[in-house]
């Protein structure tokens, strides 16, 4: 039986001490990367509890994107929508925008095809593929209401809240190597901010 929009859903948490996670994988055989990926890591589920879904598409940077990359508007882009849910939930924890630099993917032809998704060990994984360490993660966040779309897609019921995620991410020469729009539904996202000091 599937969950409609009143029912539980499960929870995730967004931890930023993922990105290591992600980052300590890029480098490990296949099988390790195919066993578990970041949606098993914030949820605690398995593989097979999960649908997912990806959908790419060659793009133009607009202004905002351009910015970002230190590129001129217009220059390629990999746009990559990606939508990840419960076997028995119509609706995603998130809904995931990432923009790549096409030309810097396209060394590695598999990274331009929707159908190697999931992909074991993730963009930290493909980037590393190109040549690419991420050095790394910043990530920006406000909350507004849903648009129509979104709330639609996300099962939300009415007046709730969504929380925007822009992430970007730097490579070792300081270069902007992804951009990631993620809009998260705050009913069901917890979001946790663990900073590691050095001692004196």
């Amino acid at each position: 039986m599937s969950k409609e929009a009143g029912s539980p859903r499960t929870r995730a948490v967004r931890d930023n001490g993922r990105h290591q996670w992600e980052k300590d994988r890029a480098r490990r055989p296949r099988p390790t990367r195919a066993g578990t990926g970041a949606t098993e890591h914030d949820t605690g589920l398995a593989p097979h509890d999960l649908v997912f879904l990806a959908r790419y598409r060659r793009t133009d940077a607009p202004e905002d994107l351009a910015d970002a990359f230190g590129v001129p508007e217009g220059t390629a882009l990999l746009e990559r929508t990606y939508r990840t849910r419960c076997a028995d939930d119509p609706a995603p924890f998130s809904l995931v925008t990432s923009y790549v630099l096409y030309d810097l993917v396209a060394a590695n032809p598999d990274l331009l095809d929707e159908s190697k998704e999931p992909w074991p060990g993730g963009t930290q994984h493909q980037l590393h593929t190109v040549g690419v360490e991420v050095d790394r993660v910043e990530e920006r966040l406000t909350a507004r209401p849903p648009t129509p779309e979104e709330a639609r897609e996300l099962r939300l019921p009415p007046g709730s809240t969504v929380i925007l995620l822009r992430k970007t991410s730097y490579g070792i020469d300081d270069r902007v190597v992804d951009v990631s729009h993620v809009v998260l539904p705050a009913d069901r996202t917890e979001l946790v901010f663990t900073t590691r000091l050095e001692r004196w």
